[in-house]
């Protein structure tokens, strides 16, 4: 006799598992829990199976019956339905591993492990505001430009242009490792190199007449802050490098015979590597500081953790003490004021000083040079650079 879906709420368990049986192989299996689960059986290739259809009540009786009809054609069409099942599942399983949310976070994980808490934080903001709420759930591989594109006219629409070459520039990263891992073929957020809107080039704020630099140098003598944020800001007048690789420089990385600072691509913006010769008062300053934090990894620790690197804000804080306002004087101030001034007073060729500034210049034949072109020339440029600032001092 049939089942009814009054009989399958009145059946009451007993002590042992009972069997309910409907039609074409659907029974109701009670556990002395009282738990009822739905089961057709059937056999495949000569044996006896069960496929489990679902739990009741959640499951009722038609939607079962319903389940059993795609159950039976499934054996009908020469597959077994369990079989099937299983396949599907390792497939939804691997979809999981292969969604842009999946690869977006292992990508996090594996490559930004060493990055700064601060990079870590943006990147993590970005990824979970920006990305993910559009893309997260869709397998990294089925993603192309259009839709790509469309997520970032939403940032583009808040007004966050920067923001939005942020978040094609992280989703490149994000497919370039799915890449790698083998779950997607192609890169949609480089076909989106031209498309975003321009941003207004930013400008920053640096002291570049002599009277300002002079007064500039003697206050950062006199501040009184942390040992690491006082050599910060000297040796970043004397090295003129980007903020990011100044306060992530490493011990390791200071070759102490070659009187150079060498500079890994991982850690540099255009992913090259990169020498800085150090002038006689750079390596007196660094001798200096050896002394207070030569037993860490980071050349100017964090105050909070000698295992990561000072605050991105460490040295803008200083200056902001100095009285130097973000108007005036920014970190990255110093690449523009050693720009200007090597070429406006010391008269140092332009290409020069554009290599130790890690941009990037071509030869004559349109190569770019290596890191280590012109290097006698740039040590003694920056010689040239650091007895220049001395003079200024005393001038």
């Amino acid at each position: 006799m049939a089942l009814t879906a009054v009989s399958c709420r009145q059946a009451q368990p007993s002590a042992k598992p009972y069997k309910l049986y409907d039609a074409q192989g659907l029974y109701l299996l009670v556990n002395p829990s009282g738990t009822k689960y739905w089961r057709y059986k059937y056999r495949w290739q000569g044996k006896e199976k069960a496929l489990s259809l679902g739990v009741f009540p959640q499951t009722s009786l038609s939607e079962a019956r319903n389940q059993l009809i795609l159950a039976r054609a499934t054996v009908k069409s020469g597959e077994d339905p369990a079989e099937v099942r299983k396949q599907a599942r390792r497939q939804h399983a691997a979809e999981l591993g292969a969604s842009f949310e999946a690869v977006a976070w292992e990508w996090y994980e594996n490559r930004l492990a060493e990055a700064s808490e601060s990079h870590r934080s943006r990147s993590k903001r970005l990824i979970q505001n920006d990305l993910l709420p559009f893309l997260g759930k869709q397998p990294i591989s089925s993603i192309k430009a259009p839709e790509l594109l469309e997520v970032i006219r939403k940032i583009e629409a808040r007004g966050s242009l920067d923001m939005a070459d942020r978040a094609r520039q992280a989703a490149s990263l994000i497919f370039r490792y799915g890449i790698v891992t083998g779950r997607c073929e192609g890169d949609p957020a480089r076909d989106l190199i031209g498309a975003l809107k321009k941003r207004k080039k930013r400008h920053y704020a640096a002291i570049t007449e002599p009277e300002g630099v002079k007064r500039l140098l003697l206050a950062i003598d006199s501040y009184q802050g942390s040992p690491p944020v006082r050599y910060a800001l000297k040796l970043s007048a004397h090295l003129f490098q980007r903020p990011s690789e100044i306060r992530t420089m490493r011990w390791a990385h200071i070759c102490w015979p070659r009187k150079q600072w060498e500079i890994p691509a991982e850690l540099m913006k255009a992913g090259r590597p990169h020498i800085v010769p150090l002038s006689t008062q750079a390596l007196e300053l660094l001798g200096e500081l050896h002394v207070i934090t030569g037993h860490f990894d980071y050349v100017f620790p964090s105050q909070k953790s000698p295992l990561r690197p000072m605050s991105d804000n460490g040295v803008r804080t200083a200056l902001r003490t100095l009285n130097f306002s973000n108007d005036e004087m920014t970190p990255h101030g110093f690449r523009a004021m050693a720009r200007t001034l090597l070429d406006e007073e010391l008269g140092v060729r332009v290409a020069l000083i554009e290599q130790q500034l890690a941009h990037t210049v071509r030869d004559v034949h349109g190569r770019a040079y290596n890191r280590t072109h012109h290097l006698p020339q740039r040590a003694e440029m920056m010689q040239q650079w650091s007895n220049y600032l001395d003079r200024l001092k005393t001038s």
